[in-house]
Protein backbone atom coordinates (compact mmCIF):
# COMPACT_ATOMS: atom_id res chain seq x y z
CA UNK A 1 0.00 0.00 0.00
CA UNK A 2 1.47 3.53 -1.01
CA UNK A 3 0.37 6.58 0.43
CA UNK A 4 2.85 9.41 -0.61
CA UNK A 5 -0.64 12.43 -0.31
CA UNK A 6 1.23 14.30 2.23
CA UNK A 7 3.83 14.76 -0.23
CA UNK A 8 1.72 15.67 -3.32
CA UNK A 9 -0.51 17.80 -0.91
CA UNK A 10 3.01 19.56 0.41
CA UNK A 11 4.49 19.87 -3.37
CA UNK A 12 0.93 21.71 -4.82
CA UNK A 13 1.27 23.86 -1.55
CA UNK A 14 4.81 24.95 -2.10
CA UNK A 15 3.47 25.48 -5.71
CA UNK A 16 0.13 27.82 -4.86
CA UNK A 17 2.93 29.78 -2.10
CA UNK A 18 5.64 30.61 -5.00
CA UNK A 19 2.48 31.67 -7.43
CA UNK A 20 1.37 33.88 -4.33
CA UNK A 21 5.02 35.07 -3.15
CA UNK A 22 5.85 36.18 -6.78
CA UNK A 23 2.21 38.10 -7.32
CA UNK A 24 3.42 39.69 -4.12
CA UNK A 25 6.74 40.91 -5.38
CA UNK A 26 4.93 41.57 -8.76
CA UNK A 27 2.89 44.02 -7.44
CA UNK A 28 5.71 45.92 -5.22
CA UNK A 29 7.23 47.34 -8.82
CA UNK A 30 3.53 48.84 -9.29
CA UNK A 31 4.15 52.71 -8.79
CA UNK A 32 1.28 53.63 -6.39
CA UNK A 33 2.20 57.43 -5.76
CA UNK A 34 4.24 57.36 -3.05
CA UNK A 35 7.89 56.66 -3.29
CA UNK A 36 8.90 52.78 -3.31
CA UNK A 37 12.70 51.73 -4.29
CA UNK A 38 11.42 48.27 -5.20
CA UNK A 39 9.92 49.93 -8.52
CA UNK A 40 13.51 49.85 -9.38
CA UNK A 41 14.09 46.38 -9.37
CA UNK A 42 13.33 45.52 -13.12
CA UNK A 43 15.65 48.39 -13.87
CA UNK A 44 18.64 47.11 -15.52
CA UNK A 45 21.78 49.46 -15.71
CA UNK A 46 25.19 48.03 -17.32
CA UNK A 47 27.57 47.43 -14.09
CA UNK A 48 30.98 46.52 -15.46
CA UNK A 49 29.79 44.56 -18.41
CA UNK A 50 26.86 43.21 -16.56
CA UNK A 51 23.16 43.76 -16.74
CA UNK A 52 22.43 44.41 -12.87
CA UNK A 53 18.89 45.86 -10.89
CA UNK A 54 19.95 49.23 -10.28
CA UNK A 55 19.13 48.64 -6.11
CA UNK A 56 22.50 46.05 -6.56
CA UNK A 57 24.54 49.20 -7.70
CA UNK A 58 23.20 51.86 -5.75
CA UNK A 59 21.64 52.78 -2.40
CA UNK A 60 18.06 53.72 -2.54
CA UNK A 61 16.89 55.99 0.01
CA UNK A 62 13.59 57.37 0.69
CA UNK A 63 14.00 60.71 3.03
CA UNK A 64 10.34 61.38 2.61
CA UNK A 65 7.00 60.16 0.90
CA UNK A 66 7.71 62.14 -2.18
CA UNK A 67 11.34 61.41 -2.98
CA UNK A 68 14.01 59.05 -3.72
CA UNK A 69 17.77 59.51 -3.38
CA UNK A 70 19.34 56.79 -5.43
CA UNK A 71 23.50 56.92 -4.75
CA UNK A 72 25.97 54.53 -6.61
CA UNK A 73 28.25 52.89 -5.06
CA UNK A 74 30.52 53.89 -8.16
CA UNK A 75 29.94 57.56 -9.29
CA UNK A 76 30.96 56.82 -12.59
CA UNK A 77 27.59 55.13 -13.10
CA UNK A 78 25.46 58.13 -12.53
CA UNK A 79 24.70 58.64 -16.11
CA UNK A 80 24.25 55.06 -16.98
CA UNK A 81 21.57 54.63 -13.80
CA UNK A 82 19.88 58.10 -14.91
CA UNK A 83 19.87 56.78 -18.75
CA UNK A 84 18.01 53.51 -17.73
CA UNK A 85 15.39 54.79 -15.48
CA UNK A 86 14.65 57.30 -18.47
CA UNK A 87 14.59 53.78 -20.62
CA UNK A 88 12.43 51.86 -18.23
CA UNK A 89 9.83 54.98 -18.77
CA UNK A 90 8.56 55.11 -15.02
CA UNK A 91 6.47 58.15 -14.92
CA UNK A 92 9.44 60.29 -13.57
CA UNK A 93 12.89 62.08 -14.49
CA UNK A 94 15.63 61.85 -12.21
CA UNK A 95 17.77 65.04 -11.74
CA UNK A 96 21.37 63.90 -10.64
CA UNK A 97 23.62 66.14 -8.98
CA UNK A 98 26.59 64.86 -9.09
CA UNK A 99 26.97 63.11 -6.23
CA UNK A 100 23.15 61.22 -6.27
CA UNK A 101 20.16 61.00 -8.81
CA UNK A 102 17.10 62.46 -6.83
CA UNK A 103 13.91 61.56 -8.32
CA UNK A 104 10.28 62.97 -7.49
CA UNK A 105 7.22 61.44 -7.38
CA UNK A 106 4.72 63.07 -9.27
CA UNK A 107 1.26 62.54 -8.42
CA UNK A 108 -0.65 59.89 -10.86
CA UNK A 109 -3.43 60.58 -12.22
CA UNK A 110 -6.90 58.84 -11.59
CA UNK A 111 -6.87 57.28 -15.16
CA UNK A 112 -3.07 55.54 -14.22
CA UNK A 113 -4.85 54.75 -11.28
CA UNK A 114 -7.31 52.86 -12.81
CA UNK A 115 -4.95 51.58 -15.17
CA UNK A 116 -3.09 49.98 -11.89
CA UNK A 117 -6.02 48.72 -10.78
CA UNK A 118 -6.69 46.86 -13.85
CA UNK A 119 -2.94 45.30 -14.73
CA UNK A 120 -3.11 44.17 -10.82
CA UNK A 121 -6.31 42.26 -11.21
CA UNK A 122 -4.67 40.73 -14.47
CA UNK A 123 -1.78 39.19 -11.85
CA UNK A 124 -4.38 38.30 -9.65
CA UNK A 125 -6.60 36.02 -12.38
CA UNK A 126 -2.67 34.71 -13.30
CA UNK A 127 -1.95 33.91 -9.86
CA UNK A 128 -5.44 32.52 -9.31
CA UNK A 129 -4.43 30.25 -12.97
CA UNK A 130 -1.23 29.10 -11.38
CA UNK A 131 -2.76 28.07 -8.59
CA UNK A 132 -5.31 25.81 -10.30
CA UNK A 133 -2.60 24.49 -12.20
CA UNK A 134 -1.33 23.41 -9.10
CA UNK A 135 -4.03 21.70 -8.34
CA UNK A 136 -4.98 19.96 -11.09
CA UNK A 137 -1.18 18.67 -11.04
CA UNK A 138 -1.68 17.14 -7.75
CA UNK A 139 -5.04 15.73 -8.49
CA UNK A 140 -3.44 14.17 -11.54
CA UNK A 141 -0.85 12.84 -9.56
CA UNK A 142 -3.17 11.07 -6.46
CA UNK A 143 -5.25 9.41 -9.60
CA UNK A 144 -1.60 7.92 -11.02
CA UNK A 145 -1.10 6.97 -7.16
CA UNK A 146 -4.13 5.12 -7.00
CA UNK A 147 -3.22 3.36 -9.44
CA UNK A 148 -0.32 2.30 -7.88
CA UNK A 149 -2.34 1.00 -5.17
CA UNK A 150 -3.28 4.10 -2.70
CA UNK A 151 -6.29 3.76 -1.43
CA UNK A 152 -9.23 5.26 -3.10
CA UNK A 153 -10.55 6.92 0.33
CA UNK A 154 -6.78 8.52 0.71
CA UNK A 155 -7.22 9.91 -2.52
CA UNK A 156 -10.49 11.38 -1.56
CA UNK A 157 -8.93 12.44 1.76
CA UNK A 158 -6.11 14.36 -0.29
CA UNK A 159 -8.44 15.83 -3.00
CA UNK A 160 -10.27 17.79 -0.77
CA UNK A 161 -7.20 18.51 1.65
CA UNK A 162 -5.94 20.61 -1.56
CA UNK A 163 -9.15 22.03 -2.27
CA UNK A 164 -8.89 23.17 1.40
CA UNK A 165 -5.03 24.62 0.21
CA UNK A 166 -6.56 26.00 -2.85
CA UNK A 167 -9.75 27.82 -0.81
CA UNK A 168 -7.44 29.48 1.74
CA UNK A 169 -4.43 30.64 -0.91
CA UNK A 170 -7.20 32.16 -3.33
CA UNK A 171 -8.78 34.08 -0.48
CA UNK A 172 -5.14 35.91 0.50
CA UNK A 173 -4.55 36.21 -2.98
CA UNK A 174 -7.56 37.99 -2.72
CA UNK A 175 -6.97 39.99 0.28
CA UNK A 176 -3.65 40.83 -1.66
CA UNK A 177 -5.19 42.37 -4.38
CA UNK A 178 -8.01 44.44 -2.51
CA UNK A 179 -5.19 45.82 -0.53
CA UNK A 180 -3.16 46.61 -3.81
CA UNK A 181 -6.10 48.11 -5.09
CA UNK A 182 -6.92 50.47 -1.75
CA UNK A 183 -3.03 51.51 -1.97
CA UNK A 184 -3.32 52.34 -5.83
CA UNK A 185 -6.36 54.04 -5.59
CA UNK A 186 -5.63 56.44 -2.45
CA UNK A 187 -5.13 59.77 -3.36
Amino acid sequence: MIDNSKEIIAAATKKMKDAVNYLEEDLKTYRAGKANPSIFNSVLVNYYGNPTPVPQAASITVPDAKTMLIQPWDKTLIKAIEKAIMDANLGFTPQNNGETIRINIPPITEERRKELVKKSRTAGESCKVSIRNARRDAIETLKKAVKDGMPEDVEKDAEAAVQKEVDAISKQVDTILANKEKEIMTV
